[in-house]
């Protein structure tokens, strides 16, 4: 049997994830405002961390260009969605980004565009997700909590699950040269506990069709999954283990959202084509 001790951080991990969560919900759940100051802090902070990241592996990207871009695309995403500015708006980003180019003329680096391309991988990588959700949100034409919430709650059921099986039960590695520590266990341990709060939610909320929540269940646990690697292949890449500390417990903004980072495209993907 495993004691709490085989557990690390438990309580620390526990205390961190209940307040953030609790935090989180309050604000999908309250307006459609406390949610973007909510979403639009995250987006902040992971784009500041991501870009810190790079400048710990070499790179010198335009690190104000791109979060000013980042938090740029998710507001007027925002906006949009809630019918305030025209999506002709979105044309802005694109001219902020070229400034990137003009910069780089006048400053001496040896690789001026992979800095350029890390720039522009921030925005891509981090607030373009992000600002995905603004969709999800907006699905019905008005905003509309129960998707977001859904997805949230789905998601961290994946992790829990995978947390907690994969240290009592793992053995057969997932991804041994990207994370060793990641199981198969693990990961069916969440699909489990994702597919049941997957379930319960299709029972309450009636955005969705069962069948609906059912593919995104689907999605979240296996993009979950994804990103969960994706993040793991860029701390590996910078020889680090965590992409930060402004969480106890669960490392930084990245690791805490990397999930959702990789499996909302493909969800909002899937509410706007199906």
């Amino acid at each position: 049997m495993k004691s709490l001790a085989d557990y690390p951080n438990l309580a620390q991990r526990a205390a961190t994830g209940f307040a953030g969560a609790a935090l989180i919900v309050f604000g999908v759940v309250f307006s459609e405002w406390t949610y973007f100051t909510v979403f639009l802090l995250i987006c902040f902070f992971s784009l500041r961390e991501f870009y810190r990241l790079a400048g710990l592996d070499g790179m010198e990207p335009q690190k104000f260009i791109g979060m000013l871009a980042g938090v740029a695309t998710f507001t007027l995403s925002f906006l949009i969605e809630k019918h305030l500015l025209s999506y002709r708006y979105y044309f802005f980003i694109f001219p902020l980004l070229s400034v990137t180019y003009l910069i780089k003329l006048y400053k001496t680096e040896k690789k001026p565009f992979t800095n350029i391309a890390f720039t522009f991988l921030g925005v891509f990588y981090v607030a373009v997700p992000f600002a995905l959700l603004n969709h999800a949100a907006y699905e019905s034409g008005e905003y509309n909590f129960e998707i977001l919430l859904g997805l949230l709650l789905i998601l961290w059921a994946s992790d829990t699950g995978a947390y907690f099986a994969g240290i009592r039960f793992g053995k057969h590695k997932l991804f041994e040269r990207i994370s060793p520590k990641k199981s198969w266990e693990g990961f069916w341990g969440g699909a489990l506990l994702a597919s049941i709060v997957t379930f319960i939610i299709s029972l309450y909320f009636t955005s969705l069709p069962v069948g609906s929540w059912m593919v995104m269940g689907v999605l979240i646990i296996v993009g979950g999954t994804f990103g969960d690697l994706v993040e793991s292949l860029l701390k590996r890449s910078m020889e680090i283990k965590d992409s930060g500390t402004s969480l106890p417990g669960h490392g930084g903004f990245l690791d805490r959202f990397d999930g959702l980072l990789i499996s909302a495209p493909f969800i909002v993907a899937y509410l706007e084509i199906f």
